[in-house]
């Protein structure tokens, strides 16, 4: 009788585990081969636009914002976002426009600015006072002079002092100008941004622990829920924070959805993006629902369909995310390495039912990782220029794509 119960409760335990660990396996791409080609098209490179983790399109400018690096090799000593934490940071990224009909980028120079700045997740919102202007955040991993500075530096003390940056851009000009450095002590592992105006912005510290096996233990585990979303209010110098969010599983990338209360979050490891919006009368955030993905999933975005009839929208949702991201933990440092890419679109089909196509499957041939993908409307309907950046990729790369 033992016997029996001792294997019925195994069989219980598997049938309850194998589901959760099924997913997890699928997501960090364990089934898929390192070498296999997937989903191919031809693509041209846009010049000068180095591990750009984040793009966003500019639909009344028609051109897209990123912040990039100006130099591949520094990324893999000091990149906190990859616990990558050999400092002190020295090198400088900047601020990008990329547009979409030349495929060229232009590097803005800084106005008020100079220092390290190395780049992740970035927001832009549109100068309530210019209608020519916009405010761009940007994530800025500088490293902590308590750590680095100290003869005997204290295992206590981060390694990392990251804050966000906010710069002010005319459109159409050559430069971006500082407005001021945002640090609070709720700033703690900052990926990504939310912007809801000038002086508002949502912030995901995408882990609890910032390095070692217990950061590894938080990305493996689903239920290692530790990550959240911080709000900060800016009123003159001082900065408000709350935690806006709590009990997701690393939270990374934020991204505005189909309407202006629509926030969309992305646990990266766990491949699902939650649609969200603000708790009314509070800066609290609450999730509405959830689509899931068979990858990580990094920093989402959505494309309206400027081509769009009552029966027929191609307006959807893009993922981009790692082909195998559980190869990173061994190429995360290493810049000879190769990390494959996926992108998915996710719109509502003829039915009404949600519908997910993949877009793009790289086994690093045409661009190393990938963390952002926007998709700009094409000449016709159903076609459409996809984007794709990487946070390790050597430069953006650009395809025109089918929707259908």
């Amino acid at each position: 009788m033992g016997v029996l119960m001792n294997l019925a409760l195994v069989a219980v335990l598997v049938a309850t585990l194998y589901g959760p660990v099924s997913r997890e396996l699928t997501v960090l791409g364990v089934w898929r081969k390192s070498d296999a080609m997937g989903v191919k098209h031809s693509f041209q490179e846009i010049p000068d636009t180095m591990q750009c983790e984040d793009l966003h399109y500019h639909k009344v400018s028609g051109q897209i914002f990123t912040a990039c690096e100006d130099s591949v090799q520094p990324r893999f000593s000091w990149y906190p976002g990859l616990a990558n934490l050999q400092g002190p940071a020295t090198s400088t990224g900047s601020i990008h426009v990329i547009n979409p009909k030349t495929m060229k980028s232009t590097r803005l120079a800084f106005e008020n600015f100079s220092g390290p700045f190395v780049t992740q997740g970035i927001d832009i919102v549109d100068d309530p006072e210019r209608s020519d202007a916009l405010y761009i955040f940007a994530v800025n991993h500088l490293s902590n002079p308590e750590y680095f500075d100290a003869a005997t530096p204290s295992t206590d003390i981060p390694k990392a002092r990251s804050q966000i940056e906010l710069f002010h851009h005319v459109l159409g000009s050559p430069s971006v100008r500082h407005v001021r450095s945002i640090f609070h002590p709720l700033i703690v592992t900052p990926n990504d941004l939310y912007a809801e105006s000038p002086t508002s912005v949502y912030v995901t510290n995408d882990h609890f622990y910032r390095e070692g096996l217990k950061r590894a233990f938080e990305d493996l585990v689903p239920a290692a829920r530790w990550s959240n979303i911080i709000h900060l209010q800016l009123d003159g110098d001082r900065v408000h924070a709350t935690t806006a969010l709590t009990g997701l599983h690393n939270n990374n990338g934020l991204g505005h959805g189909q309407s202006p209360d629509e926030i969309l979050i992305c646990s990266a490891v766990g491949g699902t993006m939650y649609r969200a919006r603000r708790v009314q009368d509070s800066d609290a955030l609450e999730v509405v629902d959830e689509f899931r993905y068979d990858s990580t999933i990094d920093n989402p975005s959505f494309y309206a369909d400027p081509y769009a009839t009552e029966g027929d929208d191609a307006s959807g949702y893009v993922q981009a995310g790692l082909r195998r991201a559980i190869d990173i933990s061994h190429t995360h440092a290493d810049p000879q390495g190769r990390d494959g890419a996926m992108v998915w679109y996710t719109r509502r089909g003829r039915s009404g039912e949600w519908e997910t196509k993949l877009l793009v499957e790289d086994d690093g041939t045409m661009i190393r990782s990938a963390s952002s993908a926007v998709l700009v409307p094409g000449e016709s309907k159903g076609n459409a220029w996809l984007i794709v950046s990487g946070f390790v990729s050597e430069s953006a790369i650009a395809m025109e794509v089918d929707l259908y």
